[in-house]
């Protein structure tokens, strides 16, 4: 069957004063349906009714081509891992593309519904920072990132350490807030809600404001808050920094050791998580917290935090340092001494 841009080019010619057997060599049609078209009066546009056929367009090559496969077997082993994190490994690879482009191919291999229905609120610059342990398994052992995040600008921080505990929290706090150059005035501790000094670990529940933790919380000028994430007032607040850590540095990665996981980790926050344009807010975190964030925090301490509590040392390690050597006498010898 030809199409109506045949028959439509074969009119317009025609109206030019072209001959017919040169448009029928032309258009490669013969000239007896040249003129049946003509007598049957196919050529008028207006009888013509007939839908537009039009076939489909021939794939155009792409720089991306050659690293296809690769995307797809780094998103087969890693199906969360993200755009950037793909875009830095393929880049390595020797991809010449923009960004752009291997994005929507990552969407098309890898859909991701949107399953935020919560609607979010902001807090002012300042005012609040988030607080939160994840655990990670690696090949010498589980290891807790303590994540620390403002809530304005979202400017990330993170630490990696061997126990969940009051000391890595304390250390943390610390090293946070020295990072940040000054302190939010509240913190929101997420999942972690119970602070327990007793067995020096940190387990959930209701947020237990133990006498050392008031102490730090004072000395540095913030107020404490428990997340409770099923009522509205801070589910629509709680960021999701765990989730984009695991996703966006963790997964596919290899480490060495802790110096170099947490290297690895601080590459990461400043090359990538802080200066990444975030999907909330519109800009980078670096730049939102410099230009809005940084003056509004309150004044680190003049002085270090004095600790209070003391590690208590493992079942294991604990050893009678000066051993006791009872002696066994009857009971006459006793007798005999009191005489």
């Amino acid at each position: 069957m030809y199409s109506r841009e045949t028959r439509v080019l074969l009119r317009h010619y025609l109206e030019q004063g072209v001959g017919k057997a040169d448009l029928a060599r032309k258009l490669g049609v013969s000239r007896r349906t040249v003129y049946h078209w003509i007598e049957t009066a196919q050529l008028d546009r207006d009888l013509d009714d007939e839908a537009v056929r039009y076939s489909p367009r021939p794939p155009v090559s792409t720089k991306l081509d050659r690293f296809k496969g690769i995307v797809q077997e780094r998103l087969q082993a890693f199906p969360r891992l993200t755009a950037q994190r793909v875009f830095e490994e393929v880049r390595a690879a020797g991809y010449g593309g923009g960004y752009t482009q291997l994005k929507q191919y990552i969407r098309q291999v890898r859909p991701r519904p949107i399953d935020d229905t919560v609607r979010r609120f902001e807090t002012p610059a300042g005012f609040q920072g988030q607080v939160d342990f994840a655990s990670f398994n690696l090949p010498w052992g589980r290891r807790y990132a303590l994540v620390v995040v403002l809530g304005y600008s979202r400017l990330l921080w993170l630490q990696f350490y061997p126990r969940q505990n009051m000391q890595a929290l304390f250390s943390g706090l610390e090293s946070a807030f020295t990072a940040f150059g000054g302190v939010p005035q509240e913190l929101l501790f997420d999942q972690m809600r119970s602070v327990v000094i007793g067995d020096d670990r940190l387990s959930r529940g209701a947020l237990v404001l133990n006498a050392e933790f008031l102490r730090f919380a004072a000395h540095w000028g913030f107020r404490p808050r428990a997340c409770r994430p099923y009522r509205a007032k801070t589910k629509g607040k709680v960021e999701r920094p765990i989730r984009y850590l695991r996703e966006s540095f963790f997964y596919g990665r290899t480490f060495l050791n802790d110096a170099d996981l947490n290297a690895q980790a601080e590459r990461w926050l400043a090359t990538t998580a802080n200066r990444r344009k975030h999907r909330t807010v519109g800009e980078a975190p670096q730049l939102r917290f410099e230009r809005d964030e940084r003056f509004t925090l309150q004044s680190l301490a003049s002085t270090p935090y004095p600790r209070l509590y003391c590690v208590v040392p493992s079942p294991a390690s604990k050893k009678t340092p000066y051993p006791i050597d009872v002696q066994r006498r009857p009971l006459s010898v006793y007798a005999e001494a009191v005489r």
